[in-house]
């Protein structure tokens, strides 16, 4: 029988996952949409709107998030709802400025192009939410806000540095994030037992990996699912596998290094893993971990700790186990270490206020900022703390009790990289070479590079903040 940690009560509410210097070159509106073209033309759906909708000339400052208003049939959603309606409340009952939430779909959010094209039209919201894939659109298009002015500097000190450094150029903080998010390897324990294995067999290294998946693979069920749809989510979860062989898209000094042996290595394991029909082309259960643990349609998944929080809200008693992402023979463990962040429009209605709102909710050492962090990561959400503080604090209120919220804390966070801020035609090269060997067969040589000549060729007239 498995050895592995069993859904308790949840400590909290369940929950689901998930301004530079001037410069020439490329025009803000050029850098700002960057390739969302590809997004508008598979028709983007409309702003939904939870709390009112936005007032033209309207004094409230307008926050674009994509967590859904509460009395949602989920109550997941409705526990990180409920937080950030909270927060508003708070600031709006102590403040004249006040703040108005605004709801679109997660998809609309993440992978449209509603967000750059509002701010390409000067229209963009005064606060909104990104992630540190998406950093540098923002920052190179000049629309977000210095925040360290209203921040308190202990509380600079206080975020894990890998963690702030990835949303700040030249010393200064553009962005606050709210949450870590490490990726790591989940299993069905059902699927396991029937497929033979036992703790022992869980992989540390590539080729055991492939092994495992491929005793797990059934005529019904996938041995190990990697992420299929193209985008910065896709990117996201390939970079530590890259990264274990001493890969990068970019060394220490920044040079582009994507054509390596590292490189080569990694993209060959996804298409490999295709190949052998141990990964399928198409992402199981509509691409819902839970529905495929349940139905026995997945054995491996490649996932995040906000699975922790869907995992305990909606199948409590379901069996599964975590695992550290393996390594290649020779490598190091690594993950990549995701999570949004709060962010100010310097070009909004009032940029001093919605600067002041993100650093008041996640940038100060006052009890109730680090209380509301330690809520939204044990309670809301599951993620790591991205303070020292909060995290202390969430593990003293045992919000790292449970076992997989622990061994995310203790086990696959220590050995985590933070999300790289890659440009648009960046990010879009490397994704080119991900879909092109996995999915369409193409060599990986020839992937990898096709992909250094495009980041090269981008680079060479590139005007913006550092990448690295």
């Amino acid at each position: 029988m498995l050895q592995h940690g069993k859904d308790a009560e949840p400590a909290g509410p369940p929950a689901d996952s998930p301004a530079p210097a001037a410069r020439t070159g490329p025009t803000r509106r050029r850098l700002l949409t960057g390739a969302a073209a590809g997004a508008a033309a598979l028709g983007a759906p409309a702003l939904l709107t939870g709390c009112g909708t936005a007032k033209a000339g309207g004094s409230a400052l307008k926050f674009w998030n994509f967590y859904a208003p509460q009395h949602s049939k989920d109550p997941a959603l409705n526990a990180q709802s409920k937080w950030f309606t909270d927060m508003a409340d708070q600031w709006n009952a102590t403040h004249d400025v006040k703040v108005e939430l605004l709801y679109m779909p997660p998809k609309t959010y993440q992978n449209g192009s509603k967000l750059p094209t509002a701010f390409a039209a000067g229209d963009g919201p005064d606060i909104f939410l990104a992630s540190p894939g998406d950093f540098l659109r923002y920052s190179n298009g000049g629309v977000l806000a210095d925040l360290t002015p209203h921040m308190d500097p202990a509380a600079i000190e206080d975020y894990h540095p890998d963690t702030l450094a990835s949303r700040m150029v030249d010393g200064k903080v553009y962005a606050l994030p709210m949450e870590i998010e490490p990726l790591a390897m989940f299993y069905d324990v059902a699927s396991w037992e029937q497929s033979g294995l036992s703790e022992g067999d869980i992989p540390v290294t590539w080729d055991q990996m492939l092994d495992v998946g491929d005793k797990l693979t059934t005529r019904t069920r996938a041995g190990l699912v990697f992420e299929t749809p193209p985008g910065y989510f896709q990117n996201f979860t390939w970079y530590p596998w890259m990264w274990q062989g001493g890969g990068d898209v970019l060394d220490k000094d920044g040079n582009v290094s994507f054509d390596s042996r590292a490189v080569r290595r990694a993209l060959a394991l996804w298409q490999d893993a295709v190949r052998a029909g141990i990964t399928p082309r198409t992402m199981p259960a509509a691409n819902d971990l839970i529905s495929a643990f349940r139905n026995g349609n997945a054995g491996m998944w490649q996932n995040g700790i906000w699975q922790v929080a869907s995992l305990r809200a909606f199948a409590p008693k379901h069996e599964y186990g975590v695992f550290k992402l393996p390594v290649p023979d020779g490598g190091e463990y690594t993950t990549t270490l995701g999570g949004w962040s709060f962010c100010a429009n310097a070009k909004g209605r009032n940029p001093e206020a919605a600067a002041e709102f993100c650093a008041w909710a996640l940038g100060t050492m006052e009890d109730d900022c680090i209380g509301r962090t330690v809520d939204w990561c044990t309670k809301a959400k599951s993620d790591v703390a991205p303070r020292r503080s909060a995290l202390e604090r969430g593990t003293e209120q045992g919000g790292y009790d449970f076992w997989a919220m622990r061994k995310f804390k203790d086990e696959i966070f220590p050995g985590g990289r933070a999300e790289p801020r890659f440009p648009p035609v960046v990010y879009k090269a490397v994704s080119d070479a991900v879909q092109g060997t996995m999915l369409a067969g193409r060599g990986v040589a020839g992937e990898a590079a096709r992909a250094q000549q495009s980041i090269e060729a981008y680079m060479k007239s590139y005007q913006g903040a550092s990448l690295i």
